[in-house]
């Protein structure tokens, strides 16, 4: 009994220990968000956390700033189905983009009448149903949200209505475009792809000179050091944005540049979470490759 009680004093210590670590660690309190994160950016430098785990913590600081309208899939690139499709035309549909969801509309757009599952599609083959296959049978109510709604509270919503999916609309009630939950989640934990996401694999280098490219940023390092004779490490970082990002020292915006091993970066484009796409100029002339030589 008495080991038990010494075991639980020494597991209250450590603990006590730890939020005296943190507390250290988060010694003057910061004025403002930018220094707030400045604090946290600090911490993992000293290795109290991962980067992973401090990029989440500035994604959760951001989202709370964020509007929908920051994120939202535009009206004219949202997938729908029409409130008279056929089965053919809505399995189509649902097979060609790989969604889930599906809003259904009317004679325009802004006649959006709810939101259909693809999952009750393949319930209607399932079931084996009698009589003819009509769209609106399987309509399920749809969310309907301001563009100015807060990422951080839409996400509550989501979480509180189990809906997965939300109508955005402007301020005279048309429809501005729509959002799902993970596209609120990406913000905080970065890209998801599901099996459905393809990556263009010969698109990570775009040549325009000997010395000019155009590259994406999740090009592997080993892959960029074979194409342009370069001879980065790839033992720290995987891919060519994560090389990038660690020489600026912080989350580079658009236009900013820096030169690495003679080689000058500059971000093309970039959001909150990451670097999208690069151009690099080569220190030197880069011999256009060969089909022989690629294999």
């Amino acid at each position: 009994m008495k080991e038990d009680r010494q075991q639980d004093s020494d597991n209250s210590n450590g603990f006590k220990g730890l939020l005296e670590k943190i507390g250290q660690a988060m010694s003057g309190e910061p004025r403002d968000r930018v220094e707030l994160v400045d604090v946290l950016r600090d911490a993992q430098r000293r290795e109290l956390f991962d980067a992973d785990a401090q990029a989440m913590l500035e994604g959760v600081l951001q989202v709370s700033e964020m509007q929908v309208r920051d994120i939202m899939i535009p009206r004219g690139q949202m997938v729908v189905l029409s409130r008279d499709d056929s089965l053919d035309d809505a399995l189509k549909m649902a097979i060609e983009s790989g969604h889930s969801r599906f809003p259904v509309v009317g004679e325009s757009r802004d006649e959006v009448t709810g939101i259909v599952l693809a999952k009750d599609l393949l319930r209607y083959f399932a079931e084996r149903q009698v009589g003819g296959f009509n769209v609106r049978e399987y309509i399920r109510p749809a969310s309907f949200i301001p563009e100015s709604k807060r990422l951080n509270v839409l996400l509550s919503d989501f979480r509180n209505s189990r809906n997965h999916m939300a109508i955005v609309v402007d301020e005279y009630g048309g429809v501005s475009g729509l959002v799902t939950i993970e596209d609120v989640l990406e913000q905080i934990v970065g890209d998801i792809d599901d099996e459905t996401d393809t990556e263009d694999e010969e698109g990570d280098l775009t040549r325009h000179s000997p010395t000019r490219f155009t590259i994406r940023a999740l090009m592997p390092v080993a892959a960029f050091n074979e194409a342009l004779d370069a001879d980065f490490s790839d033992e720290e970082f995987d891919t060519i944005g994560g090389l990038v990002t660690h020489a600026f020292g912080h989350l580079p915006h658009r236009g900013e540049t820096v030169t690495m091993e003679g080689f000058r970066f500059r971000i093309l484009r970039a959001d909150s979470r990451r670097i999208h796409l690069l151009e690099v100029q080569t220190p030197k002339p880069v011999a256009e490759k060969t089909d022989d030589e690629n294999e």
